[in-house]
């Protein structure tokens, strides 16, 4: 309903406009009745209303007087219609210097007020698509500034309107993934489920740090399905008085209230300023992997995973360099074997948690020299992410002995996948997969249990073939489907949607529009594209 007030010092005029037209049934709602224009000013310092139908002469303040200050001291911007029983145009002319709408005779003529009704209404649904339409533009280009910020190939004009939207100057600020924590609870969720867990990320996000501007989504290639990541800088922490450790704390409280699964921080290395903020993005994404060798925890800070004391730094080299090459030949005996010397090692020269994590790092960045020896193309990205997946096991301990072993004996098998390139053959087969149950909650993991293969490489020698991940190719083949349904069937939108395997309309709008640049019901209604 629009809000409308009415002005004047008359009540039988007041009690009369109320009832001359069904106003709910045009659409709007009656919120004050003011019996003049300063009770009506003193309304509109604490109340938006849509439309203003005031009388011209009354006491205290009149009509005019009443329009020229709300237009002059920026009170309101509603709507304002004059009321007069004088046909003198000069009130008018007075009247349309401050942007009145419209002039109306005393006795009102029912018929006049609908037509005004409905050049409001017209008026307002116009305006919101004009603001609408900006707010894209204007989405599109921060989105845009914040990617190129965050590769680091940006311009001045990037790194001017990203602080602009921010609402930030020359100050510290970091950038954190929040991610669900246990990414086994995903594997039975549909596109839609996983949707709404980030939606209410995001949501939750927003209302603690108050400015959707720090919310990144839908926006990278290392962003996964369940995760967003969030800007933060000294000015949220300063205005809330709080340290950025009790700041993030509360972050962290508020993003697990309602997820089941669990949610933690991983928080790249604090820069001095918006302008190296990809330093951090990188150094959140590879906190992905390290994040699976050290204790639990929900915030993962990269100053205090990756870094290591200077004094009695210690590096067992000659055992790490052991179980590598154990791993490289999968000689599982000799893995086993290579992991109980180094932990024996570490127990022996007493290393302490920091020198740990430290040797582990060594250990990971040295597997993903090998497997870029094995295939230049791999993504070291992808290699991250299924490091990151593999670390990860309930029933022992983070980066434990047992835990070693197992993540060191998947990797063997990892590094063997890659040497016999499977994708001769197995993406066909998965293809005509896609093709034929591509309505079904398809997902990679699936697929990569049907056919034997690892997970992290079906998806890097998918991408490597089609030019886009397996979700990507799955909602292209959905799209392509719809799109013929739409010009061939006469169901109903909403169905074709569930058809071709999205339970959530407005999500297959979102991905068809995405898609093909257009929207489904204009897709129909224009036959196919747009010429």
């Amino acid at each position: 309903m629009y809000k409308v007030m009415l002005v004047d010092d008359e009540p039988l005029i007041l009690r009369g406009m109320s009832v001359v037209i069904d106003w709910e049934d045009r659409g709007f709602e009656i919120v004050k009745s003011a019996a003049n224009g300063r009770e009506a000013y003193d309304f509109l310092k604490d109340n938006a209303v849509d439309l203003i139908i005031a009388d011209i002469k009354m006491p205290e303040m009149n009509g005019l007087e009443l329009i020229r200050r709300i237009r002059e001291e920026g009170v309101s911007d509603a709507y304002f219609v004059i009321l007069s029983g004088y046909n003198d145009f000069e009130y008018a002319r007075q009247a349309i210097r401050y942007s009145c709408m419209d002039y109306l005779l005393k006795p009102i003529d029912s018929d006049r007020l609908i037509e005004i009704l409905d050049q409001v209404t017209e008026s307002i649904h116009e305006k919101l698509k004009v603001a609408k339409a900006r707010e894209t533009i204007e989405d599109a280009y921060f989105r845009q500034s914040m990617i190129a910020l965050l590769c680091g190939r940006y311009d001045e004009d990037d790194e001017a309107y990203v602080k602009k939207e921010l609402g930030i100057g020359k100050e510290k600020c970091r950038f954190m993934i929040a991610s669900v924590d246990n990414t086994e609870s995903l594997e039975d969720m549909d596109d839609d489920e996983i949707k709404e867990i980030r939606d209410a990320l995001s949501l939750a996000a927003e209302e603690y740090i108050g400015n959707p501007s720090c919310i990144v989504r839908d926006a990278f290639d290392y962003l996964e399905d369940h995760e967003i990541g969030i800007v933060i800088y000294d000015g949220l922490m300063n205005a809330s008085h709080m340290n950025e450790s009790e700041y993030l704390d509360g972050l962290c409280d508020v993003l697990n209230k309602d997820i089941d699964a669990g949610v933690v921080l991983l928080a790249g290395k604090s820069v001095d300023d918006i302008s190296r903020l990809s330093r951090s993005y990188s150094n959140a994404c590879v906190l992905r992997s390290f994040r699976g060798f050290s204790n639990e925890k929900r915030i993962y800070y990269y100053e205090d995973e990756v870094s290591a004391s200077h004094n009695n730094v210690v590096l067992l080299k000659q055992n790490l360099d052991e179980l590598i090459t154990a791993i490289e030949q999968n000689d599982i005996t000799r893995i086993n074997g290579s992991v109980d010397a180094l932990y024996l090692e570490m127990e022996r020269a007493g290393i302490n948690t920091d020198m740990r994590s430290m040797n582990l790092n060594y250990l990971i960045f040295q597997l993903i020299h090998l497997a870029v020896e094995q295939d230049e193309t791999v993504d070291q990205e992808e290699i991250l992410h299924y490091i990151s997946e593999n670390a990860f096991d309930a029933t022992v301990t983070r980066g434990g002995r047992t835990h070693l072993k197992r993540f060191a004996l998947s990797y063997a098998e990892y590094l063997i996948q890659l040497r016999r390139n499977v994708s001769r053959g197995l993406l066909a087969e998965i293809e005509r997969e896609v093709r034929n149950n591509y309505a079904q909650n398809l997902t990679l993991r699936e697929l990569s249990r049907k056919y034997y293969v690892n997970p992290s490489y079906l998806g890097q020698i998918f991408k490597k073939k089609y030019d886009q991940s397996f979700k990507d190719y799955l909602c292209s083949v959905r799209i392509d489907e719809a799109a013929k349904q739409l010009l061939s069937t006469d169901e109903k939108i909403a169905n074709i949607a569930e058809n071709v395997g999205y339970r959530d309309p407005d999500y297959f709008l979102l991905k068809f529009t995405q898609v093909m640049g257009i929207s489904p019901a204009k897709y129909r209604k224009n036959g196919g594209m747009p010429t």
